[in-house]
């Protein structure tokens, strides 16, 4: 079986060559993320156009997220070189944005001072440093090094989201949505959400007219506000390294097992990120441990794995793609579907307030048990938006899926969906004609045999807000 769980690399400066991207996407890549924390919006647009047009060369659709800053709070650089901060040793913060050093560091935030209080807690780098703040004096704070480690470049710093006065997204981040909203990007992630009413001062139209909106759960309010946020958005993220920050470490796993299973249930997809395979960043293979985490996140569901600077700054990006498609590979082919559709069938399956919704419930979760008791390898979803893809994914069927869609778009928004083949359909008239073109793409695409049997759901018409028809079909010779 091949591949289903989607992965997301990280493009930067060790990424972002011609040669180099082609590799990525040979070896796997389905989604390229685009972080403004380390990108001007001139520099990230460059790369957007770059990647889609070496994705249209090799013949491939590859989904484009856009990774907005947020209150994004960061360290003046610690220069190329290892730092060593020593545990129970002085440091001094203040703001600025020059240099920083083992005793005094600079922060690119104008409230540092005013937000924190004696006794708080700030980890640097994903938690590799652990700082108590011990004094708020005029010019700065006086910390205490909790737990020391070594920094080198630009680390964020994590301030508990219930100090942080700034909130997302910022007037930097809605000017960078503007500008990618023009770009017709694919999906753009929201850093440091705490609630549903932060996605809804995005100036975006609902996909796949606008960009699917991914939040990122990385504070403790947004697991507060869990299931509003999900409803709200359009993909969740588990960004592990600052909700680690926010929550106890022990707490972790549980978190990202119960994101997961909400957004699954509510046909979202939900994506698994930070230090899946951090030790590649210099290495060659990752740790055992790396191994087994990527394979877990699978098995929990995960639509798709992401990669940080594995591949933006790493040594060797593709061979780390490589890598997490084998890993990812290999635990699909372990993934128990039988029981984890019998579990989902015990979660909220349909929107009692939404008919549309309801009857899109229905016959996905009908279309999952037909084609698994028919032996049925193959389902053709045909969707204008992609929520008939999103929605049949969910199941996490073994037959595997292709999401055909008259939307360009939507066909590039479905490269984060779980399982999903996208292809594009330029068919647009009534059923039959949609349901013969897609018979026909699909097997001149070589997704489909001629003479094989196929699931296939659809709307009646183009016009239809839920998908009421499914029919089983023979791929009719060429």
């Amino acid at each position: 079986m091949a591949r289903r769980t989607k992965i997301i690399a990280t493009i930067g400066p060790a990424s972002d060559d011609e040669a180099t991207l082609r590799g990525l996407i040979r070896a796997g890549m389905d989604v390229a993320r685009l972080g403004l924390a380390h990108n001007t919006i001139d520099e990230a647009a460059a790369r957007m156009a770059d990647i889609r047009r070496i994705a249209a060369l090799e013949g491939r659709y590859v989904g484009i997220l856009v990774d907005l800053p947020g209150p994004k709070v960061r360290a003046a650089s610690f220069g190329e070189e290892p730092v060593v901060l020593v545990e129970d040793s002085r440091v001094e913060l203040r703001v600025g944005d020059h240099r920083s050093d083992a005793t005094s560091i600079e922060v690119d935030y104008e409230g540092l001072l005013s937000d924190m209080e004696p006794g708080d807690r700030l980890s640097l780098g994903d938690g590799r440093v652990i700082l108590e703040v011990r004094e708020v004096a005029e010019e700065s704070l006086l910390a205490r090094v909790a737990h020391g480690g070594v920094l080198t470049g630009s680390p964020g710093l994590h301030i508990p989201s219930d100090r942080l006065s700034m909130r997302a997204p910022t007037d930097d981040d809605l000017r960078a949505v503007e500008r990618f909203v023009e770009l017709d990007v694919d999906m753009i992630a929201v850093s440091f959400v705490r609630s549903a009413e932060d996605l809804a001062r995005l100036p975006v139209m609902p996909h796949p007219e606008g960009p699917i909106v991914v939040a990122k759960i990385e504070t403790r309010a947004a697991i507060d506000d869990l299931p509003a946020i999900i409803e709200a958005s359009g993909a969740v993220m588990v960004a592990r390294g600052d909700l680690g920050s926010e929550c106890s470490i022990e707490e972790l796993p549980i978190l990202q097992k119960e994101i997961i299973r909400q957004c699954i249930a509510l046909g979202r997809p939900a994506i698994t990120a930070t230090q899946m395979l951090e030790t590649m960043v210099n290495n060659p293979e990752p740790t055992r441990a790396e191994v087994s985490d990527v394979a877990n996140a699978v098995w929990d569901g995960s639509s798709a794995v992401m990669l940080s600077g594995e591949t933006a700054i790493g040594v060797n990006p593709v061979n780390v793609v490589s890598t997490m498609s084998r890993i990812a590979e290999r635990a699909d082919d372990a993934f128990d579907h039988r029981g984890w559709m019998s579990e989902l069938s015990e979660l909220r399956m349909t929107d009692t307030g939404d008919p549309d919704t309801a009857i899109t419930d229905a016959m996905t979760q009908a279309t999952a048990r037909a084609v698994d008791e028919l032996g049925i390898s193959t389902i053709l979803c045909i969707s204008g938006s992609g929520f008939t893809v999103r929605s049949m994914a969910r199941f996490r069927p073994s037959a595997r899926i292709i999401g055909l869609s008259s939307n360009e778009r939507t066909v590039r928004q479905l490269t984060l969906s779980w399982g999903t083949e996208a292809l594009h359909l330029p068919e647009q008239g009534d059923l039959q004609r949609r349901v013969a073109a897609a018979l026909e793409v699909a097997r001149d695409r070589g997704a489909v045999q001629a003479g094989e049997l196929v699931g296939l759901l659809a709307g009646t018409d183009v016009r239809s807000r839920s998908t009421n028809v499914l029919r089983v079909e023979r791929v009719p010779e060429a």
